[in-house]
């Protein structure tokens, strides 16, 4: 349902626009943005940061201080950006009249009222709220709201914990395809982070969450940055709509073009009695094991326009083989995915339930507290025992509602990819795609017709031993994208070499066949399989104009 989040408890307040117009100036005149932040950390100091590790920071900003000796000297500037750096990024008590000396008079107040600081001792202020610098791949600067994390405060996270920017946030922005579109849906809102990437790209952006202090933040962030994100503050609902509600109640009977979610889903050991205030709403989805991303999985679809499309992140448990058996992760995802549906699921990490636990109860500092956390992670190995779960796989998700005029084949593929990828991917997805509904549309006799030419990030490895005349390996690997490699043959090893768009694809089949005299149509059947597999994954590519 469409509520006022302005006001919120324990969120930022967003009912009076002058006051960000006002909080946003004096963060740009101290040069509060993410380059000013590089710069005055330094390289080492700023990574660490990004691994949660503070003290390399917050010895630079001593430095800038004056509090550590160093040869350096740093301007009047430098101080007050260092000073606005430890108190909202390193989570430091600074005194009023310091920050004030920085933002300028008045700001504590300010602070204050926009639910950003509370008083920590007599004149002293400390944030209660993570804002920080974030430039955008497209170069877009804004400021992102959002709950302090376990390295900036003690103690175990509060349930209804609003996550800022991280690893996972990044990831989904950078699978997301950015091409122009009407309508766009952000299913688990948060802090708004995949809202301000959508709005580059989308004339309307719903955002749901079944949080109301995730929606406040994300008003917050979207009025704050206003005039970067091309909003009129005054008419937010022209751009942004705002719902609260649990997956997809909040939106039905709408349909979209795109839809994309960093949805709660770890998974999470269920008890009886257990209420949604038991729940830490960030990342966990309330049903059991990997419930929440087979039910999104299933239903997304319904909600896509024809030829409408979905990104996610999502785990998926992988079940104990049987004897003599090897674990398949992908059966589950294959289940989950419908006749009506298109599905592409990139599995990119795999952990053993010990290290799943490990992971997600550090997560939310539940590891501060040692009978707690022996418990929580005794209850995660018998709640995967129950069901027989023998690892959980993570990875990327995406999806598609077919348009019923496409000519091509549906796409149902499932990758194991676990090495680096180029970032951003998503522009390779989307050429990948279309690629794919492009070569799928083709029968046998048309393919023959067509002039291939090799990718141009493509390189072929050839392994010998020593002495051998003829390779025993060959290796066709593509060097952006999702950098894979394919073992070829002989025959398509030829093949390729003599993909330079000149002959034809029957021209170059016949002249193998004579030269390998093929007795049989069986080699050049396999021929064309092959073919196909790596025109599918991009390996090689129609010539323009084909």
């Amino acid at each position: 349902m469409t509520t006022d989040f302005s006001r919120v408890p324990g969120a930022p307040v967003s009912a009076d626009i002058s006051s960000l117009v006002r909080l946003h100036t004096a963060l740009r005149a101290v040069n509060y943005t993410y380059e000013g932040v590089a710069s005055l950390l330094g390289d080492r100091a700023f990574e660490a940061m990004t691994r949660d590790q503070l003290t390399p920071g917050i010895y630079r900003l001593n430095q800038v201080l004056g509090y550590e000796k160093t040869a350096s000297t740093f301007s009047l500037g430098e101080k007050s950006l260092a000073q606005v750096v430890r108190f909202f990024l390193m989570g430091q008590v600074l005194e009023s009249a310091e920050l004030e000396a920085a933002l300028g008079a008045g700001l504590c107040d300010l602070l204050v009222e926009l639910g950003l600081a509370e008083s920590a001792a007599s004149g002293s202020l400390q944030a209660s709220v993570d804002l920080r610098p974030h430039a955008a791949d497209d170069g877009t600067e804004l400021y992102v709201a959002s709950d302090l994390g376990a390295h900036q405060r003690p103690g175990v996270l509060r349930k209804d914990h609003v996550l800022g920017i991280g690893h996972a946030s990044l990831t989904l922005a950078q699978f997301t395809e950015r091409t122009p579109l009407e309508r766009a849906l952000d299913l688990g809102t948060g802090c708004g982070i995949q809202t301000f990437h959508l709005l580059a790209h989308a004339r309307h952006v719903t955002a749901t969450d079944i949080s109301e202090r995730a929606l406040a933040f994300t008003r917050f962030n979207l009025l704050l940055n206003a005039p970067a994100l091309e909003i009129d503050p005054q008419k937010l609902e022209d751009r942004v709509s705002l719902l609260h509600g649990s997956l997809l109640e909040p939106v039905a009977g709408q349909s979209f073009d795109l839809v994309v979610s960093n949805p709660p889903f770890v998974i999470t050991p269920r008890s009886s009695g257990e209420t949604p205030a038991d729940q830490f709403t960030y990342r966990d989805g309330g049903m059991a094991g990997d419930g929440i991303v087979s039910t999104l999985v299933r239903q997304l679809p319904e909600v896509l326009n024809p030829g409408g499309r979905a990104q996610m992140l999502g785990n998926w448990e992988i079940p104990v083989a049987g004897p003599g058996e090897q674990a398949d992760w992908s059966a589950r995802p294959r289940d989950w995915v419908g006749q009506e549906a298109e599905a592409w699921f990139i599995q990119r990490e795999v952990l053993a339930p010990e290290q799943y636990a490990e992971t997600w109860l550090r997560d939310a500092s539940e590891n501060r507290d040692p009978a707690h956390y022996e418990q929580a992670y005794t209850d995660y190995l018998r709640d995967f025992a129950a069901r027989g779960v023998d690892a959980i796989g993570f990875g990327m998700i995406w999806l598609r509602r077919p348009n019923l005029q496409a000519a091509g084949e549906r796409l149902h593929r499932f990758e194991e990819i676990t090495y680096p990828i180029q970032q951003p991917i998503a522009s390779f997805i989307t050429e990948a795609v279309a690629h794919y509904d492009a070569v799928t549309a083709l029968d046998d006799e048309a393919l023959l017709a067509q002039h291939l030419v090799v990718a141009g990030d493509v390189t072929e490895e050839r392994h010998l031993s020593p002495g051998s005349e003829h390779p025993s390996l060959i290796l066709l690997r593509a060097g952006a994208g999702l950098r894979r490699t394919i073992l070829e043959t002989t025959e398509t090893s030829g093949f390729v070499s003599a993909c330079d768009g000149e002959l034809s694809v029957g021209q170059i089949v016949n002249a193998l066949a004579t030269l390998l005299d093929w007795q049989d149509a069986s080699p050049q059947q396999e021929l064309i399989s092959n073919i196909r597999e790596l025109l599918e994954k991009s390996f090689l590519r129609l010539e323009q104009g084909d």
